[in-house]
């Protein structure tokens, strides 16, 4: 026994001396990857600072725009004993998936037009690149993967090439076509207002994404402090490899933080699932995902495995699927403290997927604190979104679809001290959730009787329990505060039970039958809007404290809470521990007693000006 034990201390120690070096490689535009990679003699590519570096090194990257595919080689062995990547301390450090484009000939009126060899993309041409796959509808035409940028900001494809060489419109268009295998180039027409882009900077993608590992499994790695922009990202399905500007490929313990993650032709950030021979094969089907998930649990999927990742303090815009997609790959993560803006707002094509945060399977999963807004949809958590917490985010000018959607979920799952300021709040065609003190200024849908069998799992695990039927109902709205067209009789059909207690209803909004004394109040207009400030987003709206003592309302906790129907389980934390809701939005203690409905503690009457973002 002495000599195992001694054995096992042997070799841990001779396996932390190998992979725990701690040392740091430079890299900056000026050097070169010859060097060995210090201070004094930088690498060139953060490519070759990755094949280098080993657990528990950093790899810290000096002032400068690089444009290259990062694509990690290996990862950390821990969460102590990571790879890092950082921007140097202070310094602006870009990575594109783009390169500048310039000897651009002028045609008729703003029209412009330039021919590139095919060698220059080598493997991969973005413009012969389409857009396709399980859940993408691409409105009768051919989109490409392919994007041209004037001074950052991208153009918008065109239908055809007679609609290019046509005078501008109200948008600025390309259009490129990809010569026949063996005849050499791909040319590009774009249209540049007023502006010759020799002497502007004009970029096209060239690469599929930015930083982005080519196999499964590159564990704990830190991404920290980068702009990241400009990729010919695929569409990203649940049923198929989820490859996006950033992504983690079907990895554990990635910590993405402080970056800006911008310009992606589909998805900013993937958290999501390896690639198989069944990638979009799944016909469009709730079958289809079904075996997805098998195939996934076949491949790995488990808490062991898969996810613990923390994606924090990034600005994710202008991405035309979604900000952050996570198929299966988010569970038992944290996703806080993120702007999310400017997704989908294009719409030239459509599908099943857009929106600001898309997540299938959020199992033990944590969103708060977000900002987002401009989006086609705020956050849609789809399939077995169980021990899931949506909480402290502000969400507003996000349509035509709404801030949250909670779609074929069992839970539980916790949605409380939101700001849901969109025309419409909530979609739901789920069961098993709690909404928590919220503000809801917009509209509620809710689906009846909805057939497909989807999963439910084993407490906070991957295993699947069992599938069943999403009836509806199964519902819990308390100590939310509600006006205009927010309307919870639209649960009156539902076919399992709903609780409703506490809520205050304003300036029209109407309650359900569910609740025994609403408190209904329809003189009362709040005038709500939200402002943008140089320093932020202020909330203006009148409030009363009369809306505390209307009612008896009580504090929500997990006996509150009860048990869901279908899983039979609790509302509880991921560790177990049970819920008090007894802090708001910003932190704040509520009183133990008369508690404010909504998701701050009011405080005094009449019109408020409250800044809600940032509020640190």
């Amino acid at each position: 026994m002495k000599t195992t034990i001694l054995l096992s201390i042997f070799l841990a120690l001779l396996i932390y001396s190998c992979t725990s070096t701690g040392d740091m490689y430079h890299v900056s535009p000026s050097g070169s990857d010859t060097n060995p990679g210090t201070e004094t003699e930088p690498l060139k590519t953060i490519q070759a600072a990755s094949e280098l570096a080993q657990p528990g090194d950093i790899i810290n990257v000096h002032k400068g725009t690089y444009r290259e595919r990062i694509t990690p080689v290996r990862g950390g062995i821990s969460d102590t004993d990571r790879i890092t990547y950082q921007a140097a301390n202070g310094e602006a450090v870009v990575i594109k998936g783009s390169e500048l484009i310039e000897n651009w000939e002028k045609l008729d009126s703003d029209t412009w037009k330039v021919e590139i060899p095919n060698t220059f993309f080598g493997e991969f041409n973005p413009y012969d690149d389409l857009i396709s796959g399980d859940w993408f509808n691409p409105m009768n035409r051919p989109h490409h993967t392919g994007a041209v940028y004037l001074n950052g900001h991208w153009l918008t494809e065109g239908v055809n090439l007679e609609e290019v060489l046509e005078p501008v419109g109200e948008t600025a268009l390309w259009f490129a076509k990809v010569d026949p295998a063996g005849e050499g180039k791909t040319t590009i027409w774009a249209q540049f207002i007023g502006v010759n882009p020799n002497e502007a900077e004009v970029e096209i993608n060239v690469r599929q994404a930015v930083f982005y590992p080519e196999e499964t499994g590159i564990n704990y790695l830190s991404i920290k402090g980068f702009v990241l922009e400009q990729a010919a990202t695929p569409w990203a399905p649940p049923t198929a490899e989820q490859i996006g500007l950033i992504g983690t490929n079907w990895s554990k313990g990635w910590i993405i933080e402080d970056n800006i993650v911008r310009y992606s032709t589909c998805v900013g950030i993937t958290l999501g699932k390896h690639g198989d021979e069944w990638d979009n094969t799944s016909a469009n089907s709730a079958e289809g995902y079904v075996k997805t998930i098998e195939r996934a649990t076949a491949a790995g999927w488990t808490k062991e495995n898969i996810g613990h990742h923390i994606v924090r303090n990034n600005e994710i815009a202008h991405c035309e699927q979604a900000g952050l997609v996570g198929s299966m790959g988010a569970v038992f993560s944290e996703i806080y403290d993120n702007v999310i803006h400017d997704i989908h707002i294009r719409r030239l094509f459509t599908g099943a997927e857009m929106a600001g945060i898309k997540i299938h399977g959020a199992v033990d999963s944590d969103i708060r604190n977000n900002h987002i807004y401009r989006c086609n949809r705020g956050i849609w958590l789809d399939w077995m979104a169980q021990g899931t917490r949506v909480t402290q985010n502000l969400l507003h000018d996000n349509g035509p679809s709404e801030d949250i959607f909670m779609e074929v979920n069992h839970g539980p799952a916790l949605i409380d001290n939101n700001f849901l300021l969109s025309n419409t709040s909530i979609l739901v065609n789920s069961q098993g959730e709690a909404f928590v003190h919220n503000l809801i200024a917009g509209r509620i849908r809710v689906g009846i009787g909805e057939g497909r069998l989807t999963p439910h799992l084993v407490n906070h695990s991957t295993e699947v329990a069992g599938l069943a039927p999403n009836k509806s109902g199964d519902e819990r709205y308390y100590n939310n505060l509600l006006f205009g067209n927010a309307d919870l009789s639209v649960y009156d059909n539902a076919v399992l039970p709903v609780y409703m207690d506490g809520n205050v209803y304003l300036n029209g909004a109407k309650p359900g039958k569910a609740e025994p004394y609403p408190a209904i109040i329809n003189d009362f207009d709040p005038e709500m809007k939200i402002v943008e400030e140089d320093d932020g987003w202020y909330l203006e709206m009148n409030f009363n404290t009369d809306w505390i003592g209307v009612q008896s309302r009580k504090l929500i906790t997990t006996d509150v809470l009860g048990y869901t129907e279908v899983p039979n389980l609790p509302f509880v934390q991921a560790n177990d521990k049970p819920y008090s809701i007894d802090t708001d939005y910003f932190g704040d203690k509520r009183p133990k007693s008369e508690l404010s409905p909504g998701p701050i503690v009011i405080k005094v009457d009449g019109k408020q000006r409250i800044k809600l973002w940032p509020y640190k």
